[in-house]
């Protein structure tokens, strides 16, 4: 039986989440050190560590089946590859930022300016849109360092947090695109590798909704279930177990982690008594 060839970062902000997220999977993941390809014997998967900007290239040319990767280097590589999922991890932006003590906020300042960036192509586009002419040195690494040594007025970078913009004496004017990891695979693929990327991504699905999902349990007179149920977004409908004390029940239901703190008082106000918000470790419907 062929296995699905998925590649992953040897190293950088997406390798731990990753293979988190793989392991979380059911997947077994027993790799030596430096050592960059594993077979995994509990699923048909055998796993590329490779270098982050290669990583485009490969699953175009199939050379990997499919990789967890930025979208922020898809759009920036431009290779002909098929995003399958968003994985809700490594979030980014990549955005224009400029020495702390320029005042102006909009894009016009860099009209005529020179940009340091390590995303040239996603740049070009965002400048051509907004018609602005500037000069692009395209460096690799370090590019908050650019302003401060005289190579450039502004910068086009991965943002995160921003605290590497703020040690550098640097502040965010424009965001040019927002990213995360997603799950992207090669147009290359046999059915069979398909069939077995579908058996992942059901499980990476579990897994991505338990996390964005908490179990909650409440007790309610019987008489406000009806209430009660109608504010809790649930999966078909809560379940409902009578309690030893007469005239109550405990309501058990799914609730969209975001959601809990808009709907808590309005639970509240309509019966709910001795809430209890419980992990999920995974969740398939």
């Amino acid at each position: 039986m062929s296995k699905l060839k998925i590649a992953v970062q040897k190293s950088g902000r997406l390798y731990d989440d990753s293979l988190k997220l793989l392991k979380d999977c059911g997947i077994d993941i027993n790799n030596g050190k430096d050592q960059l390809k594993v077979s995994v014997e509990n699923f048909p998967l055998e796993i590329l560590y490779l270098r982050n900007s290669d990583i485009p290239q490969y699953i175009e040319d199939g050379t990997v089946d499919v990789a967890i990767v930025g979208d922020n280097l898809l759009i920036e590589k431009q290779k002909q590859v098929a995003v399958v999922a968003k994985l809700g991890f490594s979030k980014c932006r990549v955005s224009l930022a400029v020495p702390k003590e320029v005042t102006e906020d909009s894009i016009s300042y860099f009209n005529g300016k020179r940009i340091a960036t390590s995303y040239p192509v996603t740049l070009q586009a965002y400048l051509d849109k907004n018609n602005i002419t500037a000069e692009i040195h395209t460096i690799s690494g370090s590019v908050e360092i650019a302003p401060n040594i005289g190579l450039a007025d502004g910068i086009c970078d991965i943002v995160s947090s921003g605290s590497t913009l703020f040690k550098n004496g640097l502040r965010e004017t424009q965001v040019i695109l927002k990213s995360e990891a997603v799950l992207a695979k090669s147009l290359q693929l046999t059915p069979e590798k398909e069939e077995i990327l579908e058996k992942l991504l059901f499980r990476i699905k579990a897994v991505l909704r338990a996390k964005n999902s908490k179990y909650i349990l409440l007790n309610v007179p019987n008489e406000k279930i009806e209430a009660v149920s109608k504010i809790l977004p649930v999966l078909k409908s809560p379940t409902i177990l009578p309690l030893a004390l007469e005239g109550w029940s405990s309501l058990h239901s799914v609730i969209d982690e975001k959601k809990f703190w808009e709907v808590i008082d309005e639970l509240k106000r309509a019966g709910a008594e001795d809430i209890l918000i419980v992990p999920i470790d995974k969740m398939v419907i």
